[in-house]
Formats: C-alpha cells, structure tokens, sequence
C-alpha cells in the first residue's frame, strides 16, 4: 500500500484494509474510519467513518477514541455532543494519549460538558505538552503569558511557544515575537536554556511518575 514497485492505488488499498477491518483489526478499521473521513481512494461519508471509528475506539484503539470523540464534539456523521465526546477523550487520555490530553484540556478551557477550570486545563494541556504535542504546547504557553489558570510567566511561555514554533506551529511563532519583546535579553536566554533542554516525556514514563505508581 506504499507504492513501492507498484503505482499507489488508493482504492486497492482500502479494498485490503477493509478486508482486515471486517476480520476486527483495529488499526485497519481506524484506518478505514480515516479514508472514508477524508475521501481517500472512497466517497466522503461521515456516518460511514464513525462507524469504523466505533468499532477501533471500542477495541481500545486511542487515536479511534479520539476521531470518534472529535465526530461528537464537531457533529460529523453523528449529532453534536460534548458528554459523548468527553466521554471517548477520556478512554484515549487513560492512555496517556496526548492528542486526548490536549482535547479534555481544551474542554476545560471552554467549559464544554465540564465547568469552565483553567487550572484543569492547565493540568491537562500540560501532560500533553510534555509528550511533545505542538498544539498543546502553543495553548500551555498561552495559559502562563495570560495568567490563566497559573501565575503570568512570560519566561515559561517563551519557552513552550519556542517549542511549538520549531515543530511548524505557526500560532506559536507569532505570539514568540510578541513574548520577545516583553522580556530581557537575560529572560529570553533563560527561556532559551529551558528549551534546549526540554526533552519530550513518553507515555510510560509520564505513568510511572504518576502519585502512587
């Protein structure tokens, strides 16, 4: 299905995919959840990708638990609703699945099937900034430059925006301009120095560090 030695045939993939989706494979149902989202190598059918994604995210599959809560949050191919959605965020977060993180921390920012806790958020946007997530790097920096839910820390926020730029995250970039000229030369090397010297954690290492593991 790569295209190697064989022109990349979207359709032919999928017919293989769904082959092992119908035996219960679940990252070939997530998969197929996926093109049918998308219209890859099949027409667009929303309803049709929830149904892929049901049966992966019900397997356990993290990333099927997220696509199928995002289909709830947004109300593509099923209605609109935040408990569901929080609900299949939640299975994948248990994972420590960082996409899931960012969303329940998102949820907590807007008070979406939750009351509104920036402080939650905070919490949650953490776990999956430090697996390395761009986007909830770039929403962690916005919480400390605005003072949400933490102390105002324009260092930190220097320092999580400089992470989210150097993966592409354009918001990121943007807003690192703005933070610049707020600090110090001394506060921007600080924030540089904690940077470099970031390294993402993995999910494992994030259980193991959890109270009472």
């Amino acid at each position: 299905a790569n295209g190697q030695g064989v022109p990349q045939d979207e359709v032919t993939a999928n017919t293989w995919c769904r082959k092992a989706a119908e035996q219960g494979y679940a990252p070939a149902q997530s998969q197929l959840g996926a093109a049918y989202h998308n219209g890859f190598g099949v027409p667009q059918d929303y309803g049709e990708a929830v149904k892929w994604y049901r049966k992966a995210a019900e397997q356990g599959m993290p990333m099927a638990q997220v696509n199928l809560g995002g289909a709830y949050e947004i109300g593509q191919g099923v209605p609109q609703d935040y408990r569901e959605a929080l609900l299949w965020y939640r299975k994948a977060a248990e994972q420590n699945f960082p996409d899931a993180q960012h969303c329940i921390g998102v949820f907590y920012y807007w008070g979406r099937a939750l009351p509104q806790d920036y402080g939650q958020a905070f919490n949650w946007y953490l776990k999956a900034a430090e697996q390395g997530d761009a986007v909830a790097q770039c929403d962690l920096a916005s919480l400390y430059e605005n003072g949400k839910g933490v102390p105002q820390d324009y260092v930190a926020a220097h320092k999580w925006y400089n992470l989210a730029s150097a993966q592409g995250n354009s918001i990121a970039t943007d807003r690192l301009r703005v933070i610049a000229a707020l600090i110090t030369p001394e506060q921007t090397a600080e924030a540089q120095k904690l940077a470099r010297e970031f390294k993402p954690r993995t999910a494992a290492e994030h259980i193991q560090s959890l109270p009472g593991t």
